[in-house]
């Protein structure tokens, strides 16, 4: 599997970006994670600077869309091959930049497309 970063990463257990770390490392997939404060989830470092982060094929969007724009160049300049908008981080805004850069858009939820094997 590609590596998948985590965007909007939670330390929090009951959060969905922290189920999903967890799934993610229990299906063996290589993860790396992004959030407002650092720390460790399932053996996952939660970084907070995009600088530490290279080679991403997908990323997980758990960021509110207000909170998107400022991070709309760091996250074209990853790179990845596509981003799961999971339900509330619906952005067309964002999708028209991300398209534009040949990145793929895609809405969903991660933890239903794990548990599915439509990763």
């Amino acid at each position: 599997m590609k590596k998948t970063l985590v965007f909007g990463a939670s330390l929090k257990p009951n959060r969905y970006s922290n189920l999903v770390l967890n799934a993610l490392i229990a299906q063996g997939i290589e993860t790396v994670a992004f959030g407002v404060r650092p720390g460790e989830v399932t053996g996952v470092q939660v970084k907070t600077n995009l600088n530490d982060f290279q080679n991403i094929h997908t990323i997980t969007l758990y960021l509110n869309p207000g909170h998107h724009k400022e991070y709309y160049d760091a996250i074209v300049e990853l790179r990845p091959k596509r981003i799961i908008f999971n339900p509330g981080t619906e952005n067309p805004e964002f999708y028209t930049l991300l398209i534009a850069n040949k990145i793929q858009v895609e809405e969903a939820c991660t933890l239903v497309l794990l548990a599915t094997g439509q990763f």
